[in-house]
């Protein structure tokens, strides 16, 4: 077995990790991976407690970018049709609700290869409305210009997202009207606006273990972790290449064991990042979610719907968490807190120079 050096408690956030390392520790014996990494996340972060985010699809459908898991592709024969930017007070109506339900953090996604300046006003209203309901903002719009970076962060904005989907190697077998580096220097502009990376990908999309050994190591190894780190499992769709690639066969899920391993890894290596469970929860079992919240998730995405994606219900999470003894995190920041947290504009300056 490969040897992995021990965790120590705390956690010292590392940007040097190696894939040797990061592949030892996927192979260690699953209790001792889930224990090293519950050490680690209690180190670090409030045990028995998650995070509630909802996400809003503000513009659905009709995205030019051919990502084979999406159903919003205009390549995807899905049936889900184009629909234009919704009002900014629809977006507001449904962050109240929200709220209302315990939700903590409200995501805006739309679907876009990137937005458009026209765009950015409403987007602006939209960010500078949830943010002064005390929730906390992200946003999903695709790549970003330095620009549109700088004007999200004047508008107040907490988070954006933008995930790397998977290894660099696998990259092009998953999307091809885009690169992995168009991907990184978009989180590069977000980081030098000074708006937390809210950066993962999509396991069980047919990739190996050493593609999620990639997918991990690259986030990994960003000058900055992510501050979150939204780990999916694919929801095939008909009609989207993976989708109809991966039907009627043993890759189209992936091993609950293997996904667990994967949520310890992204805890382990990025020791103080948000890990959320995102698209896939509502096909796992209660037991398989206690085994990822064990091994250092604390976030999910709650509601009915993520995008077009079913998700677990309110009332089934609610179950869950009394079921569990987990109490949904809970904003214990002021505004000024809250502010005083954001990144600093033009930390990633150094690193672009280089």
């Amino acid at each position: 077995m490969t040897d992995t050096p021990a965790v120590a408690a705390p956690t010292v956030a590392r940007t040097d990790w190696t894939r040797e390392e990061i592949a030892g520790l996927f192979d260690l014996p699953f209790t001792e991976l889930v224990f090293r990494a519950a050490e680690v996340h209690r180190a670090n972060h409030k045990a028995n407690e998650v995070q509630l985010s909802t996400l809003l699809s503000i513009k659905t459908g009709g995205c030019v970018e051919d990502c084979g898991y999406c159903s919003q592709s205009v390549k995807a024969d899905s049936g889900v049709k184009a629909t234009k930017l919704m009002e900014v007070q629809q977006v507001l109506q449904r962050a109240a609700q929200a709220r209302d339900q315990g939700s903590t953090r409200f995501c805006m996604g739309a679907a876009w290869r990137n937005p458009k300046d026209r765009d950015m006003p409403a987007i602006i209203e939209m960010v500078k409305g949830v943010r002064s309901m005390g929730l906390e903002t992200c946003m999903t719009l695709g790549m970003l210009t330095p620009d549109q970076a700088d004007m999200l962060s004047d508008a107040g904005l907490d988070y954006y997202n933008h995930n790397i989907d998977t290894s660099p190697e696998r990259y092009d077998q998953v999307i091809t009207t885009r690169t992995m580096d168009d991907r990184l220097d978009t989180l590069s502009n977000v980081r030098m606006a000074g708006i937390n990376v809210c950066s993962g990908g999509i396991v069980g999309m047919g990739e190996t273990r050493a593609d999620r050994v990639g997918f991990v190591h690259t986030l990994a190894t960003l000058p900055d972790h992510p501050q979150s780190v939204p780990v999916n499992a694919l929801v095939p769709v008909k009609g989207t290449v993976l989708g109809d690639m991966l039907a009627d066969t043993p890759l189209a899920k992936i091993d609950d064991v293997e996904f667990v391993r994967t949520v310890a890894v992204a805890r382990i290596t990025m020791p103080l990042s948000m890990v959320r469970l995102s698209a896939g929860r509502e096909a796992m079992s209660d037991m398989t979610q206690a085994m990822c919240f064990m091994a250092g998730a604390n976030s999910i995405f709650t509601g009915d719907k993520l995008l077009t994606a079913p998700n677990s219900g309110d009332d089934n999470d609610l179950a869950m968490f009394a079921r569990l003894g987990i109490k949904p995190m809970a904003i214990d920041l002021t505004p000024g807190q809250v502010e005083a947290q954001r990144m600093p504009k033009g930390c990633a300056k150094l690193e672009a120079a280089e």
